[in-house]
């Protein structure tokens, strides 16, 4: 493969990873859901799975079912936004998208406390 590939695809990595980081860095200053979140992450879940999390599997499980929790609040996010920059006056649509974006975050919750649930009992 010839160098100029191979430095368009490093500049491609890095333009992901740093429009990346910088919604990260917008979540973790503006959406209160997700500060919340990742407060938990990182006083309950973490220590708590490497505390009881039985082997690494176990704590992998444990960690991720929550981190999966905060990828869908993300996309939950992606989708209030979309929605609000679109237009603020109501229309059913709107309030219907922004319903199921809650819906998903309520199952990904719920799919957390099974997962946790299951591996500690």
């Amino acid at each position: 493969m010839e160098m100029g590939g191979r430095l368009s695809r490093m500049a491609r990595l890095r333009r992901a990873l740093t429009t990346s980081l910088l919604g990260l860095g917008h979540a973790l200053r503006r959406e209160r859901a997700f500060q919340e979140e990742t407060l938990v992450l990182v006083l309950l879940v973490v220590p708590g799975a490497l505390r009881f999390g039985p082997g690494a599997v176990g704590r992998a499980l444990l960690i991720g079912s929550w981190l999966l929790v905060m990828v869908v609040e993300l996309l939950n996010t992606a989708i209030e936004t979309t929605v609000d920059r679109i237009g603020l006056d109501h229309h059913e649509l709107s309030r219907q998208a922004k319903d199921l974006g809650s819906a998903a975050v309520f199952l990904s919750i719920l799919l957390a406390v099974t997962v946790w649930l299951c591996v500690l009992l």
